[in-house]
């Protein structure tokens, strides 16, 4: 038996959305509706009885088409949504990369942000002071950091959050599409910056359509279709299933 220890442990874990198969045009249709209880529903499993384990420094790459509930999975790991049944248990403390920048306040500062978003995240004021100036250069913001954020592109933004997320080292990190952040010599760096975690011990769960990313970057693999385990297992025998079908 492995003495390599479980990090993240989905199981059966399925979560079901109702939506109205209604045509409501306006809101007062659809009080209308609601009140009277004559709205209908479809209902649909958007995960089903999804099951994977993740070791400590495994990287598990997640596939499958748009809708396939990949997305849904990183969310119900993450603690954002509750799965309708099943359980998922953490042994780490994980940083979600899933809406970069959504713990921001616009009208705060760079560097009030920084403190803010990093509380979010769980860590210490104290850290973050130690950390502070290590955030500031990776982000590349310079003086723009004494700036209110609402002043910001949206690729400052991303910089910010993607230099507060990665400078922590995480134990576990769920990672959406994340390397495209910035121009093109921050996406080097910032693709860079996720080859040391992911080759430092951190535990990571990586979402993307770019089978190649998945190759060169995971161990295993998890095949999403309709909400549902296609396959899972070795990163090269998982892409190359898909490739085959897609």
């Amino acid at each position: 038996m492995s003495n390599i220890k479980n990090m993240i442990e989905v199981e059966d874990v399925s979560i079901k959305f109702r939506m109205s198969s209604d045509k409501i045009l306006s809101l007062k249709e659809f009080v209308i509706a609601k009140v009277s209880k004559r709205m209908n529903y479809n209902e649909f499993w958007a995960l089903n009885k999804v099951h994977v384990t993740v070791k400590k420094g495994e990287v598990l790459g997640i596939i499958g088409h748009n809708g396939a509930g990949k997305s849904t999975l990183l969310k119900v790991i993450s603690g954002i949504m509750k799965p309708t049944s099943g359980k998922v248990s953490l042994y780490g403390n994980v940083v979600p990369m899933l809406e970069l920048g959504s713990g921001f306040d616009m009208e705060l500062s760079g560097k009030e942000n920084i403190f803010l978003n990093g509380a979010i995240l769980g860590y210490e004021e104290e850290f973050l002071h130690e950390k502070y100036d290590e955030i500031l250069e990776f982000s590349e913001l310079g003086e723009f950091i004494n700036t209110p954020l609402r002043n910001y592109s949206s690729g400052m933004v991303m910089r910010l959050a993607f230099s507060i997320a990665t400078v922590v080292n995480p134990e576990i990190l769920i990672v959406d599409e994340i390397l495209a952040v910035g121009d093109a010599d921050f996406q080097k760096k910032s693709k860079k910056r996720m080859q040391e975690l992911m080759s430092g011990g951190t535990t990571v769960i990586f979402v993307s359509h770019t089978l190649s990313q998945i190759r060169e970057l995971c161990n295993n693999v998890l095949w999403l279709e309709h909400g549902e385990v296609q396959m899972y297992g070795d990163a090269e025998e998982v892409c190359d299933a898909y490739s085959g079908k897609s």
